[in-house]
């Protein structure tokens, strides 16, 4: 993984919010490879690893979650609600339905969390998803005394809501979600971090709003969801980590399409116009993002085609002509062709060469 860095301040601040629960900081802090003496002893602008914070961050929700209590900003990001939300969404087909969803089911836990997105579609240029937080009363009994309710509270859970929800938008899609606008319900906490939203948001930011939502086109509501329950379940092992990394790294193209050819199987793979259409670009942007990629769309499908061809007929026993039929090839004769130009093998050498492997491990096991 990139190495992206995240202050020691942020650290310390998820620290003490669970000290002041009452709550067990060691294991935390382990899980994260941290000692609490070292951490109180770095400045507070000194990096440590975003990894590292992701893993704090998961068990410091985890622990919440044994009071019945959740962390008062990032949208629930760490928690079970949240990967259970993030199961729902990973079944729409767009970037629309995969947010209406999520509107339902916020809907349904907002008397017991707090916070919740509404979608705003009026069918005008621009659409909006905002984000409400209810749990000023019960998070400001548990603010630590350096933390005054309007410097940090409201902004920092209203802000930090709407950062996950950006993010996520980028992932769902492979595409970074580019905002028009961003307003916040709550007073500016300071100049510095204003700029600081600025610098992800990529857009002007506004402080004491009637309410907190990102703006973007509408037609990004059309964008395709690409992304699978294998890559989901890599994407919740480490979400804080995948959403930090997202907001500060462009998206790759040739992974988003990957994830959009491999959605449509079985069948025949989509033509370059078709997945073009659904990531909203044309196909010359296409061509360009790959080329600067050092791929082509060509060798996307061939790779994904491989990579499952693999994967049935080692892992699934799959025949051959079942294999061909999903892989949308008129003749097994075909696959065959295209598996050995692949792997320099037909996929019955190729499956032989793997379980004599498997013997030959066994044998030297026993």
């Amino acid at each position: 993984m990139k190495d992206i860095t995240v202050n020691a301040y942020q650290f310390s601040r998820l620290v003490a919010y669970l000290e002041r629960l009452g709550l067990d900081t060691e294991t935390p802090l382990a899980r994260a490879g941290l000692v609490a003496g070292r951490l109180a002893s770095l400045p507070p602008d000194y990096p440590l690893s975003a990894l590292q914070y992701s893993r704090l961050y998961k068990a410091a929700a985890e622990q919440m979650q044994t009071v019945k209590r959740t962390l008062p900003w990032g949208a629930g990001i760490g928690s079970e609600s949240f990967e259970l939300k993030c199961h729902c969404l990973i079944g729409a087909r767009t970037l629309g339905e995969a947010l209406r969803m999520a509107e339902r089911f916020d809907e349904l836990l907002y008397p017991l969390l707090g916070y919740r997105i509404r979608l705003q579609d009026d069918g005008s240029a621009c659409a909006r998803l905002c984000y409400d937080f209810d749990n000023d009363t019960d998070a400001e009994a548990l603010m630590l005394e350096q933390w005054d309710r309007e410097g940090f509270l409201q902004p920092v859970s209203r802000a930090s809501g709407l950062l996950v929800w950006h993010a996520l938008c980028g992932w769902l899609t492979g595409h970074p979600l580019e905002l028009v606008s961003v307003g916040i319900a709550a007073p500016m906490r300071s100049e510095t971090y204003t700029r600081r939203l600025e610098d992800v948001f990529h857009c002007p930011v506004q402080f004491g709003a009637g309410d907190s939502a990102i703006e973007f086109q509408r037609e990004d509501l059309g964008r395709r969801v690409v992304q699978t329950a294998e890559s989901l379940k890599e994407f919740l092992a480490n979400a804080v980590y995948q959403l930090i990394a997202i907001d500060r790294q462009q998206a790759s193209t040739s992974a988003a399409i990957k994830s959009l050819i491999t959605i449509d199987l079985p069948g025949p793979l989509p033509s370059l116009e078709t997945v073009a259409s659904q990531l909203l670009m044309s196909e010359s942007s296409v061509r360009r993002r790959l080329q600067r990629e050092g791929t082509s769309y060509q060798a996307l499908k061939d790779e994904v085609r491989c990579q499952v061809a693999i994967d049935k007929l080692i892992n699934e026993d799959a025949k051959v002509a079942e294999v061909a039929e999903y892989l949308g090839f008129t003749e097994p004769s075909s696959f065959v062709r295209s598996f050995k130009a692949w792997t320099g093998q037909t996929p019955r050498s190729y499956r032989d060469g793997v379980r004599s492997l498997g013997e030959v491990w066994d044998g030297s096991a026993g």
